[in-house]
């Protein structure tokens, strides 16, 4: 047996455990993302399993998580709107991929090793403050704005999160209020319990918990009708086949008519780039959160997620970005090697296939305590306390990544802060 392979079969636990996380914070998030970009919402999905298993099998990242990104959204509303159609918008997709694989192989991954440390967890901390500010409205039963892991754009029609926040104590959902404040205060008790535990409690992955928790208290109130129960927007919505040849349909081929449009050719270059550039922020991120302190090489990474475009832009699929929020929710739910994005890939085909109807009785509120849990882990008061005691040279540019990033965008706030 190869070192290797016996390191995966040592980890499988670790792994297959942060997979089932990954998995139900990928969910929701793919679904929003494919809403908020005006494709169809399947097309979200099949990215997460691109995401997941080819670029989890291409790419050399050990925590990295891929999938389909808020950062990309401005740019595929964009698409979907001036291109003649969704199968035009495909063919950008794999274009876009295939540039990526270009940038890899004339090491463009060089890029990442540029963005200084305070600015890199001045990222993280700002998307940990974003989950919270995106998340509190689904929790307190406000679905009207889509899922999102990098903040919604400041041009979208419901406006920015700041105004969504605020606007989502105005339209309380009494059932999603409660199951989602249960499931929140569960979530950071269970974590105070365990910490110190070994053996089998250790295992569980408290998303797992928490979501079951959240099925639950909801189909209560549905039986018993002690508090109204929730309608069908607050919760997951994944598209249903009744039969394979339907599920067949969802995926969608390109329209090669199309390849030479000036249009489609602009658009996979700009995705491409913005594409290459979220992947290498992520991919600084997640290897400074890695416990075991491995490093990814940048230009496999964008060979791989290049490959990964290709392949999702050729059956339907959204462009994929390695993405923090799913990443860090690897790291902090113990996985050791890829083959938890693997998995976690695995889980989003078996289970959108074979069970879409179990997973539609999830609240979106008891989804929205795991990220909101997740994006305290990413931005806590003792990170900045941290900073602060490292002098303004380290404090200033990490807080002024934080805040650039909170009103406009990743990469602008990024740049803003290096």
């Amino acid at each position: 047996m190869k070192p290797l392979l016996k390191d995966y079969v040592k980890s499988a636990r670790y792994d297959l455990t942060a997979a089932v996380v990954v998995f139900l914070v990928a969910l929701p998030l793919c679904l929003g993302i494919a809403l908020a970009s005006g494709a169809p919402l399947f097309s979200g999905l099949i990215a997460g399993v691109v995401g997941g298993i080819v670029v989890g099998l291409a790419s050399r990242s050990h925590l990295s998580v891929s999938g389909p990104a808020a950062g990309l959204t401005a740019i595929v509303v964009s698409a979907v709107l001036t291109l003649p159609s969704y199968e035009a918008f495909l063919v950008s997709v794999v274009i876009a991929g295939g540039l990526q694989i270009l940038l890899g192989f004339v090491k463009a991954g060089v890029i990442g090793d540029y963005v200084p440390s305070s600015v890199i967890k001045g990222m993280l901390a700002a998307i940990g403050l974003i989950l919270i500010l995106n998340q509190v409205p689904h929790l307190l039963g406000d679905d009207s704005n889509f899922e999102s892991d990098e903040g919604v754009p400041n041009s979208a029609e419901k406006g920015n999160i700041f105004s969504n926040f605020i606007k989502a104590f105005a339209h309380i959902t009494p059932a999603a209020l409660i199951i989602g404040g249960i499931c929140l205060l569960f979530h950071f008790a269970w974590e105070k319990f365990t910490v110190k535990r070994t053996g089998f409690l250790k295992m569980i992955p408290a998303p797992l918990l928490v979501v079951a928790i959240g099925i639950g208290l909801h189909l209560f109130f549905q039986s018993t009708g002690s508090v109204a129960p929730l309608s069908a927007d607050h919760l997951v919505n994944i598209p249903k086949a009744e039969s394979f040849g339907e599920f067949l349909s969802f995926f969608t081929s390109p329209d090669w008519s199309q390849l030479l449009n000036k249009d489609v050719l602009v658009t996979g270059f700009v995705i491409a780039i913005v594409a290459s550039l979220e992947s290498l922020l992520s991919i600084e991120a997640v290897d400074d959160l890695d416990p075991y302190q491995r490093v990814t090489p940048t230009n496999r990474e964008l060979k791989a997620q290049g490959i990964g475009n290709m392949v999702s832009g050729l059956i339907g699929g959204l462009p994929v970005t390695s993405v923090i929020v799913r990443s860090s929710a690897n790291v902090n739910s113990g996985a050791r090697t890829k083959m938890a994005t693997i998995y976690h890939g695995i889980l989003l085909l078996l289970c959108v296939s074979l069970i879409p109807h179990f997973l539609n009785y999830i609240p979106k509120s008891a989804l929205a305590a795991v990220l909101i849990f997740t994006g305290y882990k990413l931005s806590k008061p003792s990170l900045f306390q941290a900073f602060y005691k490292r002098g303004w040279d380290q404090f200033l540019p990490f807080v002024i990544t934080i805040a650039a990033i909170l009103v406009t965008d990743l990469l602008k706030g990024v740049m803003i802060g290096i």
